[in-house]
């Protein structure tokens, strides 16, 4: 009989190692939720939501009500039939792996004899045997707490407990006696024999009494799964042996034996988790401890990160590890890499440059970034007129600049637009002076009309958008130079604000 009970728990062992790995994973309880915290685990509660203190409380969790049914044996000298038993229990988590489970065992057991009477052998009976017993068990979970997924859907476990038994066994009588065929009280005073081994009980003595029960301690193991239906019901499967420190559970101690009988109960379970789910939290054995861990670290919700404060010596919008210049003024344009920029290239920054647009002509240039490009014929004619006392001196202001177009076309660009809004300021800030704008280009009619667009860009665009009245202004165009360039020149001449178009049929936008 021994070796069919070890039969039994090989298999129900490869059962439960084969759905260990059968498991799912789900959100689990909200942490922060701190309806579902006892009332003395809300200080640590509160300091952990505070980052005071690194760990969550534990949940309360709901009970398990268990209802069991299967075949309950004893394993003995005698050859076991399968007979019924059952079991009510309650168990509670005290950890996400451990747990305690309190209940009630009930069985009934037959066995029938398959050793023949001899000379020097007693004679073996059939056996009845009733149980009744109480039990605790410590029950330790096994997959709850994985590495690499959630909360699981199968709960494998081992348990071990002790038991407070009672039990009754009747024997089938001898033959050619008076009850002889029926089966009379093991351990009562209505049976009795003068066979050895038939009057042994707990303890070594014949127990007294008509109802002839024993009382007797008893320690369990035993494993089992369990399989999750929805968050309140889950299914299973269990084995459990229970030893008692006696050999007449079955009614007989066979010779020279230092076996003891045992209780063996495999059965299927079905098992209700009980309590408010807006209180409690499942049996922390559905639940793994590494959620918060997890979810923590892949999207975290409690961890107070700090801010990334990335140095910017020169507050220019580049920071310390990026900028290859970090002493750059307040407010001096930069590039990408933190360089001051220097527009036309002639080695002085922008924001030092008084001529932005220098070209390349007329480099080097001066620390102003001023470049030392030829005075215009136009200018040379006019400082002889102004020398020779046919006009008036030139008005005070200051250097105007020179604006260059490209592309054969007349628009403005947005850095010709900007050095316009610088001299417009200077324009405005001397009223009595007039701007000669002169525009290049007299090779023939194409550069003519190209030259009069353009200086009529500059004058409208200081007309309609810095708002300087037009009669300030002197028209010219056509002149000998540079044909990409409009030049701006202050003086007190007079002369005409507006000029026809040469060749209106050739103009550009």
């Amino acid at each position: 009989m021994a070796s069919n009970k070890y039969i039994l728990m090989l298999g129900l062992i490869s059962l439960c190692s084969s759905a260990a790995f059968a498991q799912q994973s789900d959100a689990g309880y909200d942490w922060r939720d701190s309806s579902k915290i006892a009332t003395k685990n809300l200080p640590q509660q509160s300091e952990f939501l505070n980052n005071q203190y690194p760990y969550p409380a534990k949940p309360r969790s709901m009970w398990e009500l268990g209802f069991a049914a299967g075949n309950n044996m004893v394993v003995g000298d005698i050859r076991p039939k399968m007979d019924v038993g059952g079991a009510i229990t309650l168990r509670k988590a005290v950890s996400h792996t451990f747990s305690f489970r309190f209940g009630y065992f009930g069985g009934y057991a037959q066995g029938y004899p398959n050793i023949p009477q001899t000379q020097t052998q007693p004679a073996v009976r059939a056996f009845q045997n009733w149980k009744h017993s109480v039990a605790a068990d410590v029950i330790a979970s096994l997959n709850p707490n994985s590495h690499y997924r959630g909360n699981p859907k199968t709960n494998v476990y081992v348990l071990g407990g002790l038991d407070l038994i009672a039990t009754k066994v009747f024997v089938r009588g001898l033959a050619n006696t008076q009850i002889d065929g029926a089966y009379g009280t093991f351990y009562g005073a209505g049976f009795r024999s003068n066979q050895t081994g038939l009057l042994r009980t707990f303890g070594g003595r014949e127990v007294g009494g008509r109802k002839g029960w024993a009382l007797a301690p008893g320690a369990s193991a035993g494993l089992g799964i369990a399989f999750k239906l929805s968050p309140k019901v889950n299914i299973g499967l269990e084995q459990r042996f229970t030893f008692v420190n006696y050999d007449f559970l079955d009614g007989y101690e066979a010779p020279n034996s230092r076996n003891f009988d045992m209780y063996s109960f495999t059965s299927a379970r079905l098992n209700l988790n009980l309590g408010s789910s807006a209180k409690r939290v499942q049996p922390l054995w559905w639940s793994n401890a590494n959620n918060f861990v997890y979810n923590e670290i892949n999207r975290p919700q409690h961890m107070k990160l700090p801010t990334p404060v990335l140095p910017d010596a020169d507050g220019d919008g580049i920071t310390d590890q990026f900028d290859m210049e970090p002493n750059t003024p307040a407010g001096a344009p930069v590039d990408a890499r933190g360089v001051a920029k220097d527009t036309d290239a002639d080695g002085v920054p922008d924001y030092k440059d008084k001529e932005l647009l220098t070209p390349q002509k007329c480099f080097p240039v001066d620390a102003d970034g001023v470049g030392n490009c030829p005075e215009p014929a136009c200018c040379t004619e006019l400082r002889a007129r102004i020398d020779s006392g046919l006009v008036g001196a030139a008005c005070n202001i200051g250097n105007l600049p020179s604006i260059q177009f490209t592309s054969s076309r007349a628009t403005l660009s947005k850095d010709a637009m900007t050095l316009l809004a610088s001299a417009a300021t200077q324009i405005k800030a001397t009223p009595d002076c007039r701007v000669r704008v002169i525009g290049h280009g007299a090779s023939d009619k194409r550069a003519q009309q190209l030259s009069w667009d353009r200086v009529n860009s500059v004058i409208r665009y200081l007309v309609e958008k810095q708002g300087i009245s037009e009669d300030r202004f002197i028209f010219s165009y056509g002149e000998e130079g540079d044909p990409n360039t409009v030049d701006l020149t202050g003086t007190k001449e007079t002369g005409p604000n507006t000029v026809p178009a040469p060749h209106p049929n050739l103009k550009r936008r």
